[in-house]
């Protein structure tokens, strides 16, 4: 969500120079073109990189979301992307998934998938549709923990990716003396603890951050495996209540 496209480009190029080489944009980010020129300018050869977007509810409905994927691929300029979502679970989102039914097995689009989507609409949408979601993003952190979501997802053959895993921050996140304390025992910062409890779940985080040097941190979390019993303690802290907002509430 870097709507300043200079820095939404240089962020991405950082990104790529540091190790990242999966890059998660949007429609509704209005970003995309700094994303593709990134991409362009990059010296990571296009098959490595890991390109997500999403498309917004105003698009929805099997033409328009022909239409909308055409220009966010020229945006981005490429032959064809990763992943691409449905970004809410509103409007005509039968249609719209129609379409990317029909643009992955054109092979445009190498997986389809979700975000924000609870689990009645995600069963919804698995039941009477071909292609099932490879994906679903949906706000998972340590306030939000998400269990029964992840639990149904992996049921279901779904791959969670966790939006909003520092929760931006909110209620003292990174200075939790809990989160903190498990930090100091091995020796890493509350943000690596976050994420590396996230990787131990089976969970792709999608962390940003705009500093390289977090960038680099962020990235620091494969040296060392959180005990059954931090899990635990992490769990404990669940209030399993959304740090933006009700997607119940229309």
């Amino acid at each position: 969500q870097i709507d300043d496209l200079a820095q939404a480009q240089q962020v991405v190029e950082d990104g790529l120079e540091v190790g990242y080489r999966l890059v998660d944009t949007a429609q509704i980010y209005g970003n995309e073109q700094a994303v593709g020129d990134a991409i362009k300018h990059s010296n990571v050869p296009r098959e490595d990189i890991f390109i997500t977007s999403k498309i917004w509810v105003d698009d929805y409905g099997y033409d328009n979301t022909l239409k909308a994927f055409d220009d966010s691929m020229k945006k981005l300029q490429l032959d064809y992307i990763d992943l691409y979502l449905i970004h809410k679970p509103y409007n005509d989102y039968y249609g719209t998934w129609r379409a990317l039914e029909r643009l992955y097995q054109e092979g445009r689009i190498r997986a389809i998938g979700v975000s924000s989507f609870w689990n009645e609409r995600l069963a919804d949408l698995i039941t009477f549709n071909d292609v099932k979601p490879a994906v679903n993003q949906i706000e998972t952190n340590v306030w939000n923990q998400e269990w029964k979501s992840q639990q149904y997802m992996e049921k279901e053959g779904v791959q969670p990716e966790a939006w909003a895993p520092f929760a931006e921050g909110k209620n003292g996140i990174f200075t939790n003396e809990t989160l903190v304390e498990i930090g100091n025992k091995y020796n890493k910062s509350v943000g690596q603890v976050i994420l590396r409890w996230l990787v131990q779940r089976g969970i792709v985080p999608l962390a940003k951050t705009v500093r390289k040097e977090r960038m680099q941190e962020n990235l620091n979390i494969f040296d060392f495996e959180l005990s059954e019993e931090d899990m635990q303690t992490i769990a404990s802290l669940n209030k399993d209540t959304s740090s933006f907002f009700s997607h119940y509430d229309p």
